[in-house]
């Protein structure tokens, strides 16, 4: 797939409002390029893909903004907004922040978060210049909902 046809399926399934299916979000992964955690660093903001896994109505509700990678060895997977407007860092939910790895999934080594307090990682692929890719892994307990991990975008702030 070309990278212009890669990056307009993207959008589409962002775009959608449910129903999006893993096998779709997994065949577009497969197409993304890799990044180096060192080239992450910074604030951005998430958006799910709409498969209709639990976290698709947990983090809305939570507020969740996005993550922030103050460092590869300081990270704040969730960024969430108060009633008065401002960003925090959600430690309790996350149980704890988190730090940036490259680390191999899916046979490719990429940028993962590592969170601090759960055997949880978020592994992130490049859709264009300003947005990744990233799949939430980890204890099936922690992190599977009906068997299907969480898909979501998160774009420069």
């Amino acid at each position: 797939m070309s990278e212009n046809r890669t990056i307009a399926r993207a959008n589409e399934l962002l775009a959608q409002q449910s129903g999006v299916l893993a096998s779709e979000l997994d065949e577009l992964w497969s197409q993304l390029a890799p990044v180096r955690a060192e080239d992450i660093l910074g604030s951005w903001t998430g958006a799910a893909f709409q498969t209709g896994h639990g976290l698709c109505r947990a983090l809305p509700a939570s507020k969740w903004h996005g993550k922030n990678f103050i460092s590869v060895t300081e990270a704040q997977p969730l960024i969430c907004r108060a009633d008065d407007g401002s960003l925090f860092s959600n430690v309790e939910m996350g149980s704890g922040e988190a730090s940036l790895w490259n680390i191999e999934f899916r046979g490719e080594v990429t940028a993962t978060m590592v969170y601090d307090g759960k055997a949880v990682f978020d592994h992130f692929k490049q859709i264009d210049d300003r947005r990744l890719m990233g799949i939430m892994n980890g204890k099936p307990e922690l992190v599977l909902s009906r068997g299907e991990h969480f898909y979501f975008v998160l774009e420069r702030d």
